[in-house]
């Protein structure tokens, strides 16, 4: 592929606005400078020209001013406010007409709202837990859940909203919980069928193929995608204050403070389960070039579906997928970069 003129767009963590009152996570999903400058110098190693620029406010001045020397934004803007906000800057990109990385406006909004992402996956007959989505905390509960219950916030990321009482065993846990979440993310609450097994994590780049169209590389299969070997989240060093779960506190703070397992040690029967899964419901939700799809077990050992990344973490050291990249045998560079020729190759830019 020619080298292009990179568009890096950005939120990162230190120019995160803030107000009054805020979660203590509220900034989490935001990125760091070194994830940045990690981007910049692979896809410079690419051969690319890089202009890195802040996904705030004065973003779309800029990309107007600036789309006559911008061949491809790659994006990983998560946005500050907004039930959507991981496709504002998709929506400011596709007014331009420039072309970038990862899912389009629907995608990311799907994505961000679970409950919606699983009504869709559920259309689809894919597995995920039974829910209900409560914007008081006093609603009545429907006959089909019990508990264990997990209740998180609807439209977060990063793992925001959750600790160790996001598990609520009885009616008065639950109500306390659901009207903290409501209070402290202003958004309705997810309540969900408590999964009592383990936790798995699958990465993936890739695009469906078209009639005619052949891999990106000979690393995909005849599908179009690359899978990379699934991930456990061993909670088990965590203090027994946490309870095991893979909480806001874990992701920001200490994400080294679990064992990271890749490949999972788990049948290849399971494996491929968990990988065709993840395919299906990055198609479902109209996902493009990369996503990181979340599974846990119930006591039966069947997997369900919990949440799909569009705009997965890409720190080289500690983001889950560049774990599996590694495990899998594929340098950083290349996965950053593939995932710049599979949004060059969607637009045209390849030839």
């Amino acid at each position: 592929m020619r080298p292009l003129r990179v568009a890096l767009l950005f939120n990162l963590k230190k120019n995160a606005p803030h107000s009054a009152g805020e979660p203590a996570d509220a900034a989490a999903e935001l990125d760091s400078e070194e994830t940045t400058l990690a981007l910049q110098r692979a896809l410079e190693a690419g051969g690319h020209r890089v202009v890195p620029l802040e996904g705030d406010t004065n973003l779309y001045p800029k990309l107007q001013q600036m789309r006559g020397e911008i061949d491809i934004a790659f994006n990983i803007c998560e946005g500050h406010r907004g039930d959507s906000r991981e496709s504002q800057v998709p929506a400011m990109l596709e007014m331009l007409g420039i072309p970038y990385t990862a899912a389009r406006i629907l995608g990311h909004a799907l994505s961000l709202d679970k409950a919606m992402a699983k009504r869709v996956w559920m259309s689809y007959g894919l597995p995920t837990a039974a829910f209900q989505v409560m914007e008081r905390a006093d609603e009545p509960l429907r006959k089909e859940l019990s508990f264990p219950l997990f209740a998180k916030p609807l439209r977060e990321g990063t793992a925001k909203g959750i600790d160790a009482d996001s598990v609520c065993r009885n009616e008065r846990q639950l109500r306390a919980r659901v009207a903290r979440l409501i209070a402290d993310y202003q958004q309705p609450a997810l309540v969900e069928q408590f999964l009592s097994g383990r936790e798995f994590t699958v990465g993936l780049l890739g695009n469906k193929l078209g009639p005619g169209e052949q891999p990106l590389s000979a690393a995909y299969n005849k599908q179009g995608y690359h899978l990379f070997p699934v991930l456990e989240i061993d909670t088990s060093p965590l203090d027994e204050s946490e309870k095991g779960i893979y909480s806001s506190h874990i992701k920001s703070d200490v994400p080294m403070g679990i064992n990271y397992v890749c490949p999972a040690r788990i049948s290849k029967k399971l494996a491929v389960e968990l990988q065709r899964l993840a395919v299906a419901a990055f198609e479902a939700i109209q996902g493009l070039d990369v996503s990181r799809v979340d599974f846990r077990l119930d006591g039966q050992g069947r997997p369900h579906l919990l949440e799909i990344n569009t705009l997965p973490g890409i720190n080289p050291t500690i983001s889950d997928l560049c774990m599996m990249a590694r495990a899998g045998g594929m340098p950083y560079e290349t996965l950053v970069n593939d995932i710049l020729r599979l949004a060059a190759r969607r637009y045209g830019l390849d030839r």
